[in-house]
């Protein structure tokens, strides 16, 4: 296993710049006093922090720059009730939010840029928000809500908020300029500028980077490669103003899935042959794929594309004041987004040779693997199955928020309606491929020595495919959201403050999937290597052919949405609040695609959530504690297997746990530490069953899978002069459950990733250096449902953290 420490390095680079530099400018401290911030994000108006009654954390440009999270989900990892999976690399990570269970993405929380949604729905299929998301240094700042009043200002947003607010330009001429590499191929370059084209009056910000990079699992190609700009004009006038604003991401990523390990008990081994670390399946020696459609014509794909999505966004917003305390704000938005999807999925964990033959029909020792690339015979001891799954989404989105906003002696009223059209159109094809199981896999071909070579079923691969084009998929779905929404701020004291809201939601959804039949390629008239035909062959056995039955479905939801709350600010530095909220969240995608012949086994998630929090903010101490209590009904868990099915389970949840968010600047501000924690106990309720083969499960009062009781995130950092910073950070990630059953065997064990750096300010440019898992933890976030454990010893199917990785940057400030 490789062994990396940022140790020397960062000693190194610090000493060099301490000695080399004099004095100038003092770093600015990680985080800006709390007691001076403003939040808009789950409020009617611009609000300071300790007067707003939510669970709301936030980080300014210069705290994201100092954190240099390497991804979006990395960033939101310091988010309190936030328990983030970041194994997936870049893009395609997984968000839950105060332990409220799903298949993944970011199901119940709302990922927005400047109060808008990055797209309405952020879970749906392999279309996750943060796939159409990139951090970069036009974001001015992140605030992130939890529960709260995001049921009210965003729609299926029970968990909370998110919400990216990007830099505009001002009088002043500004900008920041970039340049990134690592011990992993990257090389970004980052440039912001913003200012003024007319003084007072037109403003303009221009940014964006461009990244590429070899990937920390090493893939043997360009891991990650492409960028985004994005540019905003803003105008201001007496009564307000009105900006247009476009951005453009274009960017492929390598999206990481389950590698095999070792597991006994709380003990995570690596499998001979694979790197736990810097291991991957998705490998070059199998990135391409190319077969004949049993429809007639080739399906070709490259596992180098990855995820890669290119989306144009177009948008306004315009605020004016209409005199008498009213004002009215409108801001609006177009989305297009077009996106091939390719990763490679394990289809359960290795097989011994001889198991994976027998599986094949093969009796005995009759059997004989190849290798494709050359021919060569080999004795594998254990083979993987895996699938090549290949998705194309055709998205756009239009949406319009208008707001109607009257301001009186003791607060404010603010009146709006929701208008969001979007479309989804989704085509699979995906097909099963045979490697060795190791970290640099290669194609295996599978062949039964009892047969002659021109006999029916004599090879159970075509090239390295055992299964071709077994799942074609073609279905859409749209909706056509229509949501009034009403907000009160009333101080009822100086220092106690109501808070109301109410959200109707008048929202249709619509959809269709197209039918499928089986076929094969035995009467094609086309050859597996130019002599045999296909027959000779059982990979296109089961070769799926779309028909011309569409079903057709339709779903109205018809709810309402409420919040309440007291904010009491017990003096500058302190206050309490409480809040009950009450929020839905629609079926996903899968639900509706599983149940369309029947939509009356899908119901809205339905959220009740009472949260209490005591918040202390001074220059040299922020202290937030809120204790919290939700249930939800009617989950829908709707994971897809490798075969292309979905468990469609349904069920119930409670969860009671706190919030812990601090921050210290100690000792003249030599010393800064910040930290944010969660401790919850998620469970399920009324969760019976019967499961797909007939069998009945009874997970009532289990532990809610994937979801950490306790974890936590603490960052120390010493300013040992006024130039010269380091920090050291570590993330802890509780003992979870893989399956809904509880199994003690299929226990993901707890790990803690560390991580340190250090930064130099000369003037106007700030040396960094940056490490990330330092220690080389085997740290599992997602275990694989595909490959439960049944015994010790066991071959566990999981995504493990990235391995250690050092990114250095230069920055400059003009």
């Amino acid at each position: 296993m490789k062994k990396k420490s940022i140790f020397l390095l960062a000693g190194i680079a610090t000493l060099y710049f301490n000695n080399a530099y004099a004095q100038e400018t003092p770093q600015d401290s990680t985080r800006s006093a709390s007691i001076e911030q403003v939040v808009i994000t789950g409020n009617s108006k611009p609000k300071p922090k300790i007067e707003s009654s939510t669970a709301i954390s936030t980080f300014t440009a210069k705290e994201i720059q100092k954190q240099n999270p390497i991804s979006a989900a990395a960033l939101l990892q310091r988010v309190p009730g936030f328990a983030v999976e970041t194994s997936g690399g870049e893009v395609g990570n997984n968000l839950f939010a105060r332990g409220i269970p799903s298949a993944g993405a970011y199901e119940f929380v709302q990922v927005q840029e400047d109060g808008l949604p990055v797209f309405e729905d952020g879970a749906l299929q392999f279309a996750n928000a943060d796939n159409f998301f990139r951090v970069d240094n036009s974001v001015s700042r992140l605030e992130a809500l939890r529960g709260g009043s995001g049921s009210i200002f965003a729609t299926n947003s029970p968990g909370g908020l998110i919400n990216f607010i990007t830099k505009e330009g001002s009088n002043d001429f500004k900008g920041t300029a970039k340049l990134e590499t690592s011990t992993y191929g990257l090389m970004r370059t980052d440039v912001n500028l913003g200012g003024a084209l007319v003084q007072d009056k037109l403003f303009f910000n221009v940014g964006g980077f461009y990244r590429s990079d070899d990937g920390i699992r090493k893939t043997g190609f360009k891991a990650n490669q492409g960028g985004q700009i994005r540019m905003n004009l803003k105008y201001v006038f007496d009564k307000g103003y009105a900006k247009v604003y476009y951005k453009k991401l274009d960017d492929r990523n390598t999206f990481f899935l389950p590698i095999p390990l070792v597991q006994n008990g709380n003990d995570l081994k690596e499998f001979s042959g694979f790197d736990p670390n810097y291991g991957t399946y998705s490998y070059r020696n199998i990135s391409q794929l190319n077969i004949p459609q049993a429809g007639g014509g080739f399906f070709s794909r490259n596992l180098e594309d990855g995820i890669h999505p290119k989306v144009d966004v177009l948008g306004a917003e315009f605020k004016y004041d209409l005199g008498n305390n009213f004002s009215v704000v409108n801001k609006t938005r177009y989305t297009n987004i077009n996106m091939n999807y390719t990763g490679i999925f394990p289809a359960g964990g290795p097989q011994t040779a001889a198991g994976f033959a027998d599986e094949a029909g093969i009796t005995g020792n009759n059997y004989q693997y190849s290798l494709v690339s050359n021919g060569a015979i080999v004795n594998p001891a254990y083979v993987q199955k895996l699938g090549f799954w290949a998705i194309d989404k055709q998205m756009n989105n239009f949406v319009n928020d208008l707001q109607l906003n009257y301001k009186f002696d003791k607060g404010n009223v603010t009146a709006g309606f929701y208008k969001s059209s979007w479309k989804s159109h989704q085509n699979w094809n995906w097909s099963n491929i045979l490697t060795t199981a190791s970290d640099k896999p290669e194609l295996l071909n599978l062949v039964e020595t009892s047969l002659a070579p021109n006999s029916v079923g004599y090879s159970k691969t075509y090239n390295g495919v055992t299964d071709m084009s077994f799942l074609l998929r073609d279905s859409q779905v749209q909706g056509s959201l229509n949501d009034l929404y009403l907000n009160l701020d009333y101080n009822i004291t100086e220092d106690l403050s109501f808070n109301g809201g109410i959200r109707y939601s008048r929202d249709f959804y619509k959809g269709y999937g197209v039918s499928t039949t089986t076929g094969n390629l035995n009467n094609s008239g086309l050859t597996t290597d130019g002599t045999h035909g296909f027959s000779t062959t059982t990979a296109d056995d089961n070769m799926s052919v779309l028909g011309n039955k569409y079903t057709y479905w339709n779903y109205d939801v018809n709810k309402v949405s409420f919040t309440t709350a007291l904010n009491y600010k017990i003096n500058r530095e302190n206050a309490v609040y409480a809040r009950f909220s009450n929020g839905f969240r629609s079926p996903n995608e899968e639900a509706y695609y599983n149940n369309m012949a029947d939509l009356s086994a899908i119901k809205p998630v339905t959220t009740n959530q009472i949260e209490v929090g005591y918040k202390y903010y001074s220059r040299t101490f922020d202290v937030a504690v809120i204790p919290f209590y939700s249930t939800l009904k009617n989950l829908s868990f709707t994971d897809v297997f490798s075969d292309g099915t979905s468990e469609n389970k349904f069920a119930n949840t409670t969860n009671m746990g706190v919030e812990l968010e601090g921050y210290a600047r100690l000792f003249n501000n030599l010393l800064e530490v910040t930290f944010n924690g969660t401790i919850q106990d998620p469970k399920y309720k009324d969760f019976t069953g019967r499961n797909v083969d007939g069998t009945t499960f009874d997970y009532d009062g289990n532990a809610v899978r994937r979801m950490p009781k306790f974890y936590f995130n603490i960052s120390p950092a010493v300013n040992i002069t006024k130039e010269w910073r380091a920090y050291v950070s570590m993330n802890y990630y509780g003992k979870r459950f893989q399956d809904e059953a509880n199994t003690e065997k299929n226990t993901l064990p707890s790990f803690s990733e560390f991580g340190a750096g250090t930064s130099y300010q000369l003037g106007k440019i700030r040396f960094a250096v940056d490490g990330t898992n330092i220690f080389n933890t085997i740290g599992i976030t997602e275990g694989d449902p595909r490959s439960p454990l049944t015994g010790a010893g066991d071959i566990r199917m999981a995504r493990p953290i990235m391995g250690a990785a050092v990114r250095a940057s230069v920055t400059l400030d003009f």
